[in-house]
């Protein structure tokens, strides 16, 4: 060896014995919130670096330990080779083995062990264990607990060359270190779901009959699990009973465990790291078991998680004898934990029960922050380049306004979590304005002292940030930091589930409110009000709907209905049938024919669609009023005496179960009676059936309409009687009637479980002075005798600025009806907010309007007719049909054809 070899090796050594040095030095500064699993792993870590190795492995055991070694931990060793190393012979020839048994160091090439070993599981990829390069050894050096070894820790290595002496012994001391930390009585004990590795008892030795190992596989895209025999033995299952789905080991698990169990695999399915973890289970017989798992992620070719899969064992005898050593001790570890179940528990129910964003808002603050002691909350949405804040307490309107408007790029620490996925913890103001100087301003501006910042990832990503504030400095012990950070995981659950129901609620609301009327309309006829009310809170959309509907001749048809059932396509039903309705009406159908179209509309919709609806028409010239029902509650009808009635009809079956004809009702209602339509949601809940909340409706009509305006006659705004203060006052009144409804019938809404609409009409007949009719004899002359008759009528109204059109539309209509139809003929004038001209024949042939050729003498009446009034129709009658136009009254409306000068346009159209 020359003088330049030798020198490069002493320093060399020297530089790795000053490294050791350190090393050793490293150990004894390390504090008690290091434990379990982390020791080890921290072990194994600082065993590789000294060597220079691949990775290292930790087993526990026991000397004599007839079921053999089982691996803890591993640390960057492929999962191949670790899990070929899974279970080894206690006897056996491997390096771990013999170091346990020995007590001391074992130094050995894995090319002259392998072949000694148990058969790996070459299904899991054991046969990596071969392909290692020639020259691999393994060093291993027991882990000494106070009544001897406890397992073993190891190092894989690709050196020729044994250890130094210096390495060997900090090996030796590393693993005294690892035992005895293990064995400490002060080492904090896990809880349910943390990982950890349990204390041995002094002199005791592990137990001697180590459970068959289960395996399990996770298809995370499906649900789909396979659980070998072991697996289905620990968890009281076999194969005759078990469905291979995720949800059945979620029903297993003990329902104070699942939130950390579930916390533990997320994060592991997030960060792709491996998954190791204890819990209870409760199994079908009754009985409860503790088991460890351990697991790992596997990934698609696009790098997606795909699978998880792993082992799992019983450990409940080892928590048998854990609890006899430490049963006589209540430590203040152990009552964090049972404070931090007990916590996670009333939190875990209160977000489950959650609904809307504002719920967990408050379920969050209610149950988070008196648990710590905090003064404030935040929990803000990721939108864009902007956190919107969408619950807050123990903060102004204005600050959450101000940071509201910070850019996620400035450096605020709400958006820092979110980029970085990993919670952050300032103890005192001073921290805050030396970690984030570009928002100094703000820990003065929110009045707070400390702040834990926790990122809300749900399904891997991140959704918003949540903010908990202490209004003193603080110093956030592990056990704080850890709850937070596993809080916040169920948070952000519960959160993106709100958040969509939020969205969701918001768009068929606003669908629902589309659809519905968006005020009801002045008609000389009726004056109405009505009230939508949904259903509680945490319920969907409902499909009542109504409507109110202008037809001929100053009738009204009136309309109420309900979709069975709650949700979007409810809504869109109740949107579809609404304009249903309006189109049959604006046939002129009858109430009893416009069901049966309804009905086969609804059932054309499926099986699963039914509704129930109530149509009628009330006509002021005659006060008759004509209903039909599907299904639904019969309208209260209130006489101006006070007196109620519900009409006594067959109510038919619902639209979409029903077989017309329908059954109608007619009745004559004396001037200014109520009619009050309304849905079952109104009169009928679990606790009350429809015939009480009827008679409780029936109670509260009679008992305020007592007391309110009497029927007045209706007086259209140009009737030289008309007053209008009273029909103002009438509207009110109704306005009024429907408050008190509802607020006596429903003085809880919120926990209903159903909505309900309410339509209140008051009922106007038409003055007799301001309706004409005559006879007409079925003779050419008839148009001359309809002129005159308009004529005078018309000067009798004061309305002769009308007279030339109407004149021409009575003549066109009756000549019409001389040509082309049979008498006997009838000519009506009827006044209100429109002139109405009619004229009616014993015909069911309707005019249609065409397009007249030049050369053609005639046809060119029913566009005349078109093109001077407001509008124009035809309806039928019980013995004709009738032809009718309409003329506006209101003073705003040009006249359609001026009256000619100097010339009578009848001197041309001929008698």
């Amino acid at each position: 060896m020359g003088m330049g070899e030798r020198h490069a090796r002493h320093w060399r050594t020297a530089g790795a014995e000053r490294v050791s040095a350190e090393r050793r030095r490293l150990l004894s500064v390390v504090g008690d919130e290091l434990w379990g699993i982390e020791l080890l792993r921290f072990a194994i870590q600082q065993a590789v670096a000294e060597l220079a190795g691949l990775g290292g492995l930790v087993h526990l055991g026991a000397p004599g330990y007839g079921g053999g070694l089982r691996l803890v931990v591993t640390s960057g060793l492929p999962s191949a080779f670790a899990q070929a190393w899974e279970r080894i012979e206690g006897s056996g020839p491997l390096a771990p083995a013999r170091a346990l048994r020995d007590g001391a160091f074992v130094w050995a090439a894995l090319a002259n062990v392998v072949p000694g070993m148990r058969e790996p599981d070459t299904t899991a990829g054991g046969s990596a264990a071969w392909s290692l390069p020639a020259g691999t050894a393994m060093a291993s050096v027991p882990i000494l607990g106070p009544g001897g070894p406890v397992g073993a820790l190891s190092v894989v290595t690709v050196s020729s060359e044994e250890p130094s002496a210096g390495q060997r012994a900090f090996l030796d001391t590393l693993g005294r270190w690892a035992g005895e930390r293990l064995s400490k009585p002060s080492a904090p004990t896990q809880g349910p779901g943390i990982t950890g590795c349990h204390e041995q008892p002094t002199g005791s030795p592990l137990p001697q009959d180590l459970p068959a190992v289960g395996t399990w596989d996770w298809d995370l895209r499906t649900g789909d699990v396979i659980w070998n025999d072991a697996m289905l033995t620990v968890f009281g299952l076999d194969q005759d009973t078990f469905d291979g789905r995720i949800e059945t080991w979620t029903g297993i698990v003990h329902p104070d465990d699942l939130p950390w169990v579930l916390a533990d695999m997320d994060e592991a399915i997030r960060l792709g790291r491996m998954y190791s973890t204890e819990y209870r289970l409760c199994r079908p017989d009754g009985t409860t078991r503790w088991v460890r798992s351990r697991g790992r992620l596997v990934v698609d070719e696009n790098g997606e998680p795909a699978r998880m899969v792993g082992t799992l064992w019983d450990v409940t005898k080892t928590h048998e004898t854990l609890e006899k050593v430490t049963e006589s001790r209540t430590t203040n570890s152990e009552r964090a934990a049972v404070e931090r179940a007990s916590r996670i528990s009333q939190l875990t129910r209160a977000l489950a029960e959650a609904v809307t964003v504002r719920d967990v808002v408050d379920a969050t603050a209610d149950h988070i922050l008196p648990s710590f002691g905090a003064a404030g909350l935040i929990l803000a949405y990721l939108e864009g380049d902007h956190l919107r804040p969408v619950g807050f307490t123990g903060y102004s309107k204005e600050f959450l306004d101000r940071i509201s408007r910070i850019p996620t790029a400035s450096g605020i620490p709400l958006a820092e979590v979110l980029r970085h996925r990993n919670p952050t913890f300032v103890t005192s103001a001073e921290e805050y304005v030396e970690r984030y100087p570009t928002t100094a301003e703000l820990p003065a501006a929110g009045g707070k002292q400390a702040w834990a910042f926790l990122p809300l990832i749900a399904s891997g990503r991140p959704v918003g940030s949540c903010v908990v504030s202490f209004a003193e400095p603080r110093q956030f012990t592990g056990e704080e930091r850890n709850l937070l950070t596993a809080l916040s995981g169920l948070v952000a659950q519960a959160m993106e589930r709100a958040r969509l129901y939020d969205r969701e609620h918001t768009r068929a609301k606003e669908l629902q409110r589309g659809l519905l009327p968006r005020e009801l309309p002045s008609l000389p006829a009726v004056t109405a009000a009505a009230r939508y009310l949904p259903a509680g809170k945490d319920m969907e959309v409902g499909g009542d709907w109504y409507d109110v509907i202008s037809l001929s001749a100053d009738r009204v048809a009136i309309v109420i209905g309900d979709v069975m059932g709650h949700g979007v396509s409810e809504a869109v039903t109740m949107g579809r049938l609404r304009t249903a309705v309006r189109t049959l009406a604006d046939l002129e159908l009858p109430p009893d024919e416009l069901l049966s179209h309804l009905n086969d509309l609804v059932s054309e919709l499926g099986d699963d669609f039914y509704a129930t609806c109530l149509y009628l028409v009330y006509d002021p010239t005659t006060r008759a009023c004509v209903l039909t029902r599907a299904g639904h509650p019969p309208p209260a009808v209130v006489h101006p005496d006070g007196s109620v009635l519900f009409p006594d009809a067959d109510p038919n079956s619902p639209l979409g179960a029903a077989t017309p004809p329908f059954d109608t009702v007619e009745m004559q209602l004396p001037e200014g009676s109520l009619l009050v339509l309304y849905t079952d949601g109104l009169v009928e809940s679990s606790n009350l059936d429809i015939d009480q909340g009827m008679a409780h409706l029936a109670k509260a009509l009679s008992g305020w309409v007592s007391g309110t305006l009497p029927g007045t006659p209706f007086r259209h705004e140009n009737h030289p009687d008309a007053t209008d203060p009273a029909g103002l006052r009438c509207a009110e009144c109704l306005e009024a009637l429907c408050d008190s409804l509802t607020t006596t019938l429903l003085p809880a809404r919120q926990g209903t479980a159903d909505d309900a609409a309410l339509l209140v009409v008051r009922t106007h007949a038409l003055p007799g002075e301001d309706m004409a009719s005559w006879p007409l004899p079925e003779h050419p002359k008839a148009a001359g005798q309809a002129r005159e008759h308009v004529r005078a009528q018309l000067s009798a109204w004061d309305l002769d600025d009308l007279s030339v059109t109407t004149e021409l539309l009575a003549s066109e209509l009756v000549s019409n009806v001389i040509r082309h139809a049979k008498g006997p003929i009838q000519l009506r004038l009827l006044r209100s907010d429109v002139l109405t001209c009619e004229v009616s024949d014993g015909s069911l042939t309707t005019p249609r309007m065409r397009r007249a050729a030049e050369t053609d003498e005639g046809g060119r009446g029913l566009q005349l007719v078109s093109a001077i009034s407001h509008r124009w129709g035809t309806r039928y009658t019980p013995t004709g049909k009738c032809i009718w136009t309409e003329q506006s009254l209101r003073p705003s409306a040009p006249a359609l054809l001026p009256e000619p000068s100097g010339l009578d346009l009848y001197d041309l159209l001929g008698d």
